[in-house]
């Protein structure tokens, strides 16, 4: 087998359980992850509020730009995926965090519509060429580990999840903290933990990696979007990350409600993270032994149909205080543990269904699908949760969609 880290073939070293170790290369990868998330949910758990409160905006303008957001980030990841197989992951990671420096410092002066929209685009676009660059190599290399004997790949992509996690449960907390400055303190102090990644990035990342091919960008898009069961993936992953963005538009609407502030979201959001941090790799070996990908995804959507549905039962109650934020609590419950299901599945899943060495196209067009489904439905939820109608309606809606999902995964 191929070294991960050196690319010499040989018998991967065993450590103390008997398990192949992660090579330096995976062990730097994961680490980035979790590095990306300190910085990122920093400002974005209190992107919605400053739009809403701060700066005015109606509910539908909150909903498009947080899908714009969304949609510039996935929807342009296959843009840096297909770079990040031309050109190696190295240049793609490093422009990418230049590009969120700059957007954050933006944001933070942002003070009229058109800014505010050139900047989150800006600081999606960025994640668009970092985050599949990283996610497609830790794929690969999570691959590679797995064919050493090391154990499943999913227990790698659990792994990596675990790390993005870790990073989104210290972010708000950091954020919440400097929030008592002001937003645009906050959002400075996102742009200078990418300011140490690059730096740490620019000294660690290798020139070249080992057994990673280069190919043309032009090429790939056509067997891609003849590759069905690709496709019914890209969109069963559209629904559950529709679902996952309600954290930033639903959830801070129905916290408002219930506590008069948005003060408890931060701990929300550090609820979510320390349910993935602890339980995210007994749950991936304990459902890997148990159950197949496509049961996997299945049950993960579930979950995540459940969860809007309890807070949707609970609505009409129009409970307040710490009894009113229980509904909202169990929906972060349920949709971390369904998350625990569906992310890390879907990564593994790709290099599957992925052309040989399209890997980064491939892994970029899952999150570039999903990104115009969540453009679609942001300005769709934030539509509704203004219009006015019965208050369980925009959640037994946004219950229907990963419900509705199961039937679009793919059968083999």
């Amino acid at each position: 087998m191929t070294s991960p880290s050196t690319g010499l073939r040989r018998k991967a070293p065993l450590g103390a359980s008997g398990r192949t170790r992660l090579s330096p290369l995976l062990r730097l990868l994961i680490l980035t992850q979790l590095a990306f998330n300190i910085g990122f949910f920093a400002v974005l758990p209190f992107l919605s509020e400053h739009l809403g409160q701060a700066m005015g905006m109606a509910g539908w303008l909150v909903g498009l730009v947080l899908g714009l957001r969304t949609f510039s980030q996935q929807g342009l990841f296959v843009v840096g995926g297909a770079l990040a197989d031309r050109y190696g992951i190295r240049p793609v990671v490093l422009a990418g965090c230049v590009l969120r420096i700059a957007g954050f410092a933006w944001l933070g002066y942002a003070e009229e519509t058109w800014s505010v929209i050139g900047a989150v685009l800006l600081i999606g676009f960025a994640a668009a060429l970092f985050s599949p660059a990283v996610e497609s190599e830790v794929a690969r290399q999570a691959v590679a580990w797995e064919s050493t004997g090391g154990g499943s790949r999913t227990r790698v992509l659990a792994l990596f999840t675990v790390a993005g996690q870790s990073g989104a449960f210290v972010g708000p907390l950091l954020g919440a903290l400097l929030l008592s400055v002001d937003f645009r303190t906050v959002c400075l102090a996102g742009a200078g933990i990418f300011v140490l990644v690059l730096a740490g990035h620019a000294w660690l990342l290798p020139q070249r990696i080992p057994g990673r091919e280069l190919v043309r960008v032009r090429g790939g898009m056509g067997p891609l979007l003849r590759n069905r069961g690709f496709l019914a993936l890209c969109c069963a992953y559209g629904a559950y990350l529709l679902a996952y963005n309600q954290l930033y538009l639903a959830l801070p609407d129905e916290v408002q409600r219930a506590a008069g502030s948005q003060a408890p979201l931060a701990w929300l959001f550090a609820l979510s993270s320390l349910l993935v941090v602890t339980a995210q790799l007994p749950v991936t070996r304990w459902v890997g032994d148990r159950l197949t990908l496509r049961r996997s995804m299945a049950t993960g959507l579930l979950l995540i149909a459940a969860g809007f549905t309890v807070v949707a039962l609970a609505r009409p109650a129009n409970w307040t205080d710490t009894a009113g934020l229980l509904p909202a609590a169990g929906f972060v419950v349920l949709l971390t543990f369904g998350q625990m299901l569906v992310a890390p599945v879907a990564r593994a899943w790709v290099p599957d269904l992925a052309e040989e060495g399209r890997l980064g196209l491939y892994t970029g067009a899952l999150s570039s699908v999903s990104g115009l489904i969540v453009l679609v439905g942001s300005a769709v939820t934030g539509m509704l949760l203004d219009s006015g109608l019965p208050a369980a309606v925009p959640w037994l809606v946004l219950a229907a969609l990963p419900a509705a999902a199961v039937g679009l995964l793919p059968r083999r």
